[in-house]
C-alpha cells in the first residue's frame, strides 16, 4: 500500500473505470519515455483538478491485468524516475504493487506539482482528456501563472529591487536555454524574454521582476541583492582558525560563472598528490582528497544553503582537513534520524538549474557516492554536522595526513613489539581483520564526536556494515570505559568517559 492512501479495492475500481484525465494504462514495462511523460502530465494538472493521477503498468486498455510479475528491479527502476533528474522540478510520486488473479499491477500515483510547469527532458507534457500532449505557449503560461500563487520558497520569490537590466540575458539565451528546453521547441519559441524566463521560474511576471533564483543564476551583480551569495575560501596554517592565513579567496558573481571557477580551483589549488613508499623499491601516488567528492560537497552547499542569511558559504582548509559550512540546516523531509537517506530541497529552482547544467548528476545519491570515493582514496568517511539550528557543515580529513598518522601508529606498535619481545613477552601479530576492526572503531568514535545523538543504524549506513556489527563495537567501547549512553535508547546521547587521543580529536 502506498503512502498516498491507495488500497486494493480502490485500485480494482479504477481498473474497471474508463481511461480519463486522472488515469492511464499500459502493458509496457520498458517504455521509460512513456512513463516519464505521463508523470510529467499528471504533475502539471493543467485542468487544476487538484487530484492525483494514476499510471497503471501491466494493464490492458480494457482494465484487465496482462499477467505481469513485478520484480524488485522493475520497481526500483520506476521509483528512480523521480530522482534521475530528467523530470524537473522533481515530481511527487509513489510506487505500489497489487496482486490479482490475472497478474500484478504496478501503480504510480502522482501528485499535482505546486511549481509547474514540470518538464521531461526540456518538454512540458499535459493531459488533454484521456490522452497526453505537449503543451503549447498558452498552456505553459497558464501553468506558470498558477505557480506564482504557490510561491513560498526563497529562490522562487520575486527580487523586487531587481529588473531585467540587472540580468545577463545573453548568458540565459546562449548557455542555459539550449540545455533546458527541447531543441525543436526552442527553435519555434517566439515568446518574449520575460515569458521565457518566467517559464523556467527565473522571472515573476506578476511583479515584473526577476526571481531570487534568476538573480543568483544570471544576475550581473547578485551580491548587491543577496549579500551572502558568495563563497569564502581560507587556507589556515595548522589545524584551527587561530593559525596564520596562508591563502584567501572570495568566489562571487552569478552561479553559472561561479560553479566552473570552483571546479577549476578544487582541481588546481586544493587537490595535491605525492608519491608514498610502499616498499623500498615501490611507490604509489596518493591524493589528499578525491576531486569528485570535494566538488560534490561544495555543490551541495551551494544548492542547499539558506540564501536569506548574510553569511557566505565557508570553505576552510587546514593542514589535516577541509571544512565546508553553510547557513541552513536540514530542510523539509530531511531530519537527523533519516539523514542522509532522505533529502529535500530548500532551493528547488537552483537545484533544477544545477542539474540542467550538469553540476548535479542525480538527485539524492551524492552523499553515498562521496563516502565511496573517500573510502576508495584512503580518507576517513566525511563527518556531517547538522544538529546546530540553522547551520550545516561537513568535515573531510586529508588522506595523506591520515595515512602518515596511521604509519606513525604502526611504527609505534612495531617498536613496542620489539621491546616486549626482548622482555620475552609474547604479543600476537595484528591480522587484517583486527586492523579493520580498529579502523571501524576509530570511525565510530569520530562520528560520535561529530554528533553525540547519532544512532547505530545511521553509523551502519555510513560505514557500510551491519547495525549488529556497530552494536558489537558499542558494547566493547562501553565495557572499556570509553563511552556511555545517557537518556532513552532512541533519543539519548553518547558521552566520552576518557580523553580521546589526538587522532580521534582531529576532525
Amino acid at each position: 500500500m502506498s503512502d498516498f492512501g491507495l488500497n486494493r479495492e480502490k485500485v480494482q475500481a479504477m481498473l474497471t473505470d474508463l481511461e480519463s484525465e486522472q488515469i492511464e494504462r499500459t502493458i509496457s514495462t520498458t517504455d521509460t519515455d512513456k512513463f516519464a511523460q505521463a508523470i510529467c502530465a499528471f504533475s502539471n494538472d493543467l485542468s487544476n483538478t487538484s487530484r492525483n493521477g494514476y499510471l497503471f503498468i501491466g494493464v490492458h486498455d480494457n482494465g484487465i491485468p496482462c499477467g505481469l510479475k513485478a520484480s524488485d528491479r522493475l520497481l526500483q527502476s520506476l521509483g528512480g524516475l523521480r530522482s534521475d533528474g530528467n523530470i524537473l522540478p522533481q515530481p511527487v510520486l509513489s510506487v505500489s504493487v497489487f496482486s490479482f488473479d490475472a497478474g500484478d499491477v504496478i501503480v504510480l500515483e502522482i501528485q499535482p506539482s505546486p511549481f509547474p510547469p514540470v518538464r521531461y527532458k526540456g518538454k512540458t507534457w499535459i493531459r488533454v482528456g484521456p490522452r497526453k500532449a505537449g503543451a503549447n505557449e498558452m498552456e505553459e503560461r497558464i501553468l506558470s501563472e498558477r505557480r506564482s500563487a504557490n510561491v513560498s520558497m526563497f529562490d522562487m520569490r520575486p527580487c523586487l529591487e531587481a529588473s531585467l537590466a540587472d540580468m545577463d540575458l545573453d548568458l540565459f539565451r546562449n548557455r542555459y536555454l539550449p540545455n533546458a528546453i527541447d531543441a525543436e521547441l526552442l527553435a519555434n519559441d517566439e515568446r518574449d524574454i520575460r515569458d521565457q524566463l518566467a517559464a523556467l521560474r527565473f522571472y515573476n511576471t506578476r511583479f515584473d521582476a526577476p526571481t531570487n533564483a534568476g538573480v543568483l543564476l544570471f544576475g550581473k551583480n547578485p551580491e548587491y541583492f543577496i549579500p551572502g551569495g558568495y563563497i569564502q575560501y581560507v587556507r589556515f596554517k595548522g589545524n584551527d582558525v587561530a593559525g596564520a592565513i596562508l591563502n584567501e579567496k572570495k568566489f562571487s558573481g552569478h552561479l553559472l560563472g561561479l560553479l566552473p571557477r570552483i571546479d577549476v580551483f578544487i582541481d588546481d589549488a586544493i587537490i595535491a598528490q605525492r608519491p608514498v613508499p610502499v616498499t623500498t623499491l615501490k611507490e604509489k601516488t596518493v591524493k589528499n582528497f578525491p576531486n569528485w567528492a570535494l566538488r560534490e560537497l561544495m555543490m551541495n552547499a551551494i544548492m542547499h544553503r539558506d540564501y536569506e542569511s548574510n553569511a557566505p558559504i565557508k570553505f576552510y582548509q587546514f593542514d589535516n582537513r577541509i571544512e565546508i559550512s553553510n547557513a541552513g540546516g536540514l530542510y523539509g523531509k530531511a531530519r537527523p534520524e533519516n539523514f542522509p537517506n532522505e533529502n529535500d530541497y530548500r532551493n528547488p529552482t537552483i537545484a533544477e538549474a544545477m542539474k540542467t547544467m550538469g553540476y548535479v548528476n542525480r538527485f539524492n545519491r551524492g552523499i553515498s557516492r562521496v563516502q565511496e570515493e573517500l573510502r576508495d582514496n584512503g580518507n576517513p568517511l566525511a563527518l556531517f554536522k547538522f544538529h546546530h539550528p540553522g547551520a550545516f557543515a561537513v568535515v573531510v580529513t586529508d588522506a595523506v595526513y591520515h595515512g602518515e598518522n596511521q604509519k606513525s601508529a604502526i611504527e609505534g606498535k612495531e617498536e613496542d613489539l620489539k621491546t616486549n619481545s626482548r622482555k620475552k613477552v609474547s604479543i600476537p601479530k595484528e591480522t587484517t581483520r583486527e586492523t579493520t576492526r580498529e579502523t571501524t572503531r576509530e570511525t565510530i568514535l569520530r562520528l560520535i564526536e561529530a554528533d553525540a545523538t547519532i544512532t547505530a543504524l545511521t553509523i551502519a549506513e555510513l560505514i557500510g556494515i551491519t547495525e549488529e556489527g556497530i552494536r558489537y563495537h558499542f558494547k566493547k567501547l562501553k565495557k572499556e570505559g570509553i563511552l556511555k549512553h545517557t537518556g532513552p535508547s532512541k533519543s539519548g546521547k553518547w558521552v566520552f568517559l576518557t580523553k580521546k587521543n589526538d587522532e580521534q580529536q582531529t576532525h
